[in-house]
Formats: structure tokens, C-alpha cells, sequence
């Protein structure tokens, strides 16, 4: 008999496991040193705040545990230590919210559970940057129920490593390299980071959605850490302001809204997600719809086999944009300010302009592209994208180091004009390791005085570009700006983005063949890929 019943008590189970399990009440209670939170959803939310370092221990979404087993908290950095907690009970936009606010000198940090939505929404102020130098939000979550990652799967996990390949970041998990870095997007495309578990016991999706980014540094290419499994967790970040690969200056003020959401249904998007009741939490530094304008106007001289971005920013914000296959465009609402604008030929800096943000209005300012093409091209390897796009291992190293297996060959490498791809030449050069890569030209007639435009990407150690023509020696420039952080190697590539012009004079290019070298110049040494070196965006010798 039981035997029979087995496959009908089965299918009653899993018939139960989709229905929603009931919750407490929707509010917050004081047990101990903690608060325990409940949103009063139909797919339970409750989780434990510390009183008294603003840390949450405990996260029960439909009953099961998904904080991790570590014993760190889920918090802003590694942990506040220390922080004034306050709960309470508010109406904003007419729906009840749980408001929590967790104060420090420098920081405030803000959560908001709204009744009946399985979301933490957050919000982080500061008017200092973090001692630590990184401002960002941490979940660590249990490994057992979620353990895998969206949306780029294994790259990122370092668990069960067996070597460390680069520093404390960089592993080698069953032959290949992994590391949390290569779990990065770019802002301009980034959509719900998560993690999830699939029947175990059930479906669950933990994500990350940031809708605005407009008090972060570094613009719409840049990027930074959003997952990784470890040690004892599966964790899920909001890297708001960090040294990767550090740009510009951070910004203080009000980092967000952003939230972590959990579900059942799949991946969220952060297109529909509404934190407009922040107006109703007194968050400082909030700017409602209300005091903020828009910039509308067409951007043009792109061609069409490019993206086009238009990009605003100041040093109190970030703004961007993809106008339309028209190029018209409407930008995101900005705070009242004026704002340098951008145009970029998809990561190429293309026009820079200035405008001007009133609250309540829209400002109309168009932009156009001021690259113009050369009277004559006699040779040209890639595209001005601000990217290594078609170079060797270009389609690679953002999840892998540079010297995984997987990697083809970097080098030193020969490019032959007419014969060779892009491929065959390397999207980066490393002073110690493909150092210099060879480019064979043949004209039909010398040309004269040319010039040959090296534009590069990001730059490592003081590398920059040394070339010879023919033996002729051109002059080596200046260093390029510093940036104190590993590039290639954390697979990033955007950086300043410098375009090294070199005046080759007249003689020097000759009818029939001609050997064109491009090396590293630095002042520095390193070994391997972390040797000078700098990411190739487009090489061209026009007249």
C-alpha cells in the first residue's frame, strides 16, 4: 500500500513546495542584541539585524537559511563595527515600510522593507570615503542553497583552488584561472547580479540591482566585482567605490537606492524597479524626481557599426545613456549641475562638450563626433572602440588571467599587412613576456613624412608604447597617468585611454617592405604579465 501512495505523496509535496508559506505579521521585534524583521510576504522574508554594528546573521527566505556559515555578517565593507541602530515603522507612498538607519560618523546606512516584498532595499551616505578605501555592500550567502552564479557561471568561484596564481584574487581551480574580478560588467550594461540554487531544496534567486549608479566613480565602461564562491559562502556585492582600476576621484554623498531582492520567479530587472518612496524615508542626500532634470538632444557622426554613449558627469555625479538608432536621446534624471558630456564611438572618445541641469527641466544640447578619417591610411589594425576588440585573447582575458591555458600564444607575435587578422596581434604587450610585436608593410611608393597612432586602452606600470620604423628610433613619451592598480590580469581595460601619436619623418618609410616594431617603454620591471605593459585599442600609419 505505502509503495502505491509513494508517487501520489510525491507529487503532493512538490504541489506544496510552490505554495506560499505563511509569514508573521509584517514588522520588527527586539530579541537580545538583535532585531528580527519580517516583510510580511507571501514568499516569507525574515532576517536578523545586530543592534549594535548594523550586521545582518540570519536571512530565512521561505524558511530556508541563506546567510552563510562563515560567521561574518552581511554589511557595508567589511563590517561597521559599531553603529547607532534605529527601527522603526513608517508609511511611505501610501504602503507601511520597515526603516532602518545605521549611523556612524562618516557613514549612514539605510535599509527599507516595504510590507509584503521579499526585497531589502538600501541605501548607503557617506562624507568620507571608507578607511579601507572601498565602499561596498556584501552579502554572504550559504553556499549549500546557492551555489551557483548568474550571469557568468564558474568564472568568479575560487572554491576548491589548488594554487594561487596572482596575489590573494587570482586562483587555479581545477586547471583553470578564476577569480573574483572576472565576475565584473560594465555599469552601462549590468542588470541583476545574482545567485541562486536550483531544488535546494527548492529554486532561489538572490539578486543585486542597482537602478542608478550616479554617485559612483570610474563612468559607464567601468567594472567592478558582483560575485564570487568561497571558503564558506557564496557572496554578491555592490561595489560602489573601489580601487579597481580607480579612474577618478570618489564621490561621497548618497550611494543609491539599490536593494537585494529574493524570488522564486528568475532573474529580476532593475528597469522595473521602483525606489521613488525613498522620498517619504528622510535618506540624506535623497534627490526625488521632483528636483532633478533632463538633457535631451541627438548625438551624431557615429557610424552604425559602433555603439553610440552619451555620458554626463561632475564631480557629484554620473550619468549615461544609448541614444536611439537616430541618435536621439534623453538622459537619465540628473541632479541640478553642469556636467562635461561625452560622446563616445561605443568606449572612443569621440566630443566633449559641457551642459548645464536646472530642476524641472529639460535641457536641449546636442553633440557630434569630431574624429575625422586621414587624408591617407596605409595601414590600420583594429577600430577606434576603446576596446581590444578583434586582438588576440581580446575574447578571453575578461574571465580568465593571461596565463591560462586557454590563452592562445601571446607572443612575440608577427603581423604581416594583407596576410594577417587582427588576431595575430596581441591586445596587450607585456615588456616580459611578448615584448615587441612586428608589423611587415609593404607600399607601392614611399609616402613622405607619416604618422603611426597607437591607441591604447589602459596602461600598467608606466607602459607605453616605443617604436622603431625601419630602424629609425621614435622618441619615447611622456608616461602615461598612473593608475595604482592591476589591469589585464584582473580582466579590465578601460583606463584613461591614451593615443600615442609618433611623427615618422620623411625617408623612413621606403617602396616594397617595411618593418614597423612596437614595444614597452618604462621605467619600471616586473615579472610575467605583471611586467609594464598596456591594452591595444587601434594601430594606424596614415598620411
Amino acid at each position: 500500500m505505502a509503495s502505491k501512495s509513494s508517487p501520489l505523496l510525491s507529487l503532493l509535496f512538490a504541489l506544496l513546495a510552490l505554495l506560499p508559506l505563511v509569514s508573521a505579521a509584517f514588522g520588527f521585534t527586539s530579541s537580545g542584541n538583535n532585531y528580527i524583521v519580517d516583510a510580511g510576504s507571501a514568499d516569507p522574508l525574515i532576517f536578523t539585524l545586530s543592534k549594535s554594528s548594523c550586521d545582518i546573521s540570519s536571512i530565512k527566505f521561505r524558511g530556508n537559511e541563506l546567510q552563510g556559515s562563515s560567521g561574518k555578517g552581511t554589511h557595508i565593507s567589511s563590517g561597521l563595527g559599531s553603529a547607532t541602530v534605529s527601527v522603526s515603522t513608517v508609511t511611505a507612498a501610501g504602503a507601511r515600510v520597515i526603516r532602518i538607519e545605521c549611523a556612524t560618523s562618516t557613514l549612514t546606512h539605510y535599509m527599507a522593507v516595504r510590507e509584503g516584498e521579499s526585497k531589502i532595499y538600501m541605501a548607503t551616505y557617506i562624507t568620507a570615503e571608507p578607511s579601507v578605501g572601498e565602499l561596498r555592500f556584501i552579502a554572504r550567502l550559504n553556499k549549500n542553497v546557492l551555489p551557483l552564479e548568474h550571469p557568468f557561471g564558474e568564472v568568479s568561484s575560487t572554491l576548491d583552488s589548488s594554487t594561487a596564481v596572482e596575489g590573494s584574487d587570482v586562483y587555479l581551480v581545477n586547471g583553470q584561472t578564476r577569480s573574483k574580478f572576472y565576475s565584473s560588467e560594465r555599469y552601462i550594461d549590468e542588470d541583476a547580479a545574482c545567485v541562486y540554487g536550483l531544488n535546494t531544496p527548492e529554486a532561489i534567486h538572490a539578486c543585486i540591482l542597482v537602478p542608478q549608479r550616479e554617485s559612483s566613480s570610474g563612468g559607464p565602461f567601468f567594472r567592478d566585482i558582483n560575485s564570487n564562491r568561497v571558503g564558506d559562502s557564496t557572496n554578491l556585492y555592490n561595489y560602489m567605490n573601489s580601487g579597481h582600476v580607480q579612474t577618478e576621484a570618489f564621490r561621497v554623498g548618497l550611494h543609491g537606492p539599490y536593494l537585494l531582492q529574493f524570488s522564486r520567479s528568475g532573474i529580476p530587472k532593475k528597469r522595473e524597479v521602483d525606489t521613488s518612496f525613498f522620498a517619504d524615508l528622510n535618506v540624506k542626500g535623497y534627490v526625488p524626481a521632483s528636483g532633478r532634470g533632463t538633457v535631451t538632444g541627438r548625438a551624431s557622426g557615429v557610424p552604425s557599426s559602433f555603439q553610440t554613449v552619451v555620458h554626463w558627469f561632475n564631480s557629484n555625479a554620473q550619468y549615461w545613456t544609448y541614444p536611439s538608432s537616430t541618435g536621439a536621446f534623453t538622459s537619465p534624471l540628473m541632479k541640478p549641475g553642469t556636467y562635461t558630456m561625452v560622446l563616445y564611438q561605443t568606449e572612443f572618445k569621440v566630443a566633449t562638450t559641457t551642459v548645464s541641469v536646472s530642476a524641472g527641466s529639460a535641457t536641449t544640447k546636442d553633440i557630434a563626433s569630431t574624429l575625422s578619417a586621414p587624408a591617407k591610411s596605409l595601414l590600420k589594425i583594429g577600430e577606434y572602440d576603446g576596446q581590444p576588440t578583434g586582438f588576440r585573447n581580446a575574447d578571453k582575458f575578461l574571465r580568465m588571467h593571461p596565463s591560462d591555458s586557454r590563452m592562445s600564444s601571446w607572443g612575440p607575435l608577427t603581423y604581416n599587412v594583407g596576410s594577417s587578422s587582427s588576431s595575430d596581434f596581441p591586445m596587450a604587450i607585456f615588456k616580459s613576456v611578448n615584448n615587441p610585436a612586428t608589423i611587415n608593410v609593404n607600399l607601392a611608393s614611399a609616402p613622405g613624412a607619416a604618422t603611426l597612432r597607437i591607441a591604447t586602452t589602459l596602461s600598467f606600470a608606466g607602459g607605453r608604447p616605443s617604436v622603431s620604423v625601419n630602424g629609425w628610433n621614435a622618441p619615447t613619451p611622456a608616461a602615461p597617468a598612473k593608475i595604482d592598480s592591476r589591469g589585464v590580469t584582473r580582466g579590465a581595460y578601460r583606463g584613461h585611454g591614451e593615443v600615442y601619436d609618433f611623427k615618422v619623418p620623411a625617408g623612413t618609410l621606403v617602396a616594397g617592405k617595411n618593418t614597423i616594431t612596437i614595444g614597452v617603454a618604462s621605467g619600471s620591471d616586473g615579472a610575467t604579465f605583471l611586467s609594464p605593459n598596456y591594452i591595444v585599442d587601434c594601430i594606424e600609419l596614415f598620411t
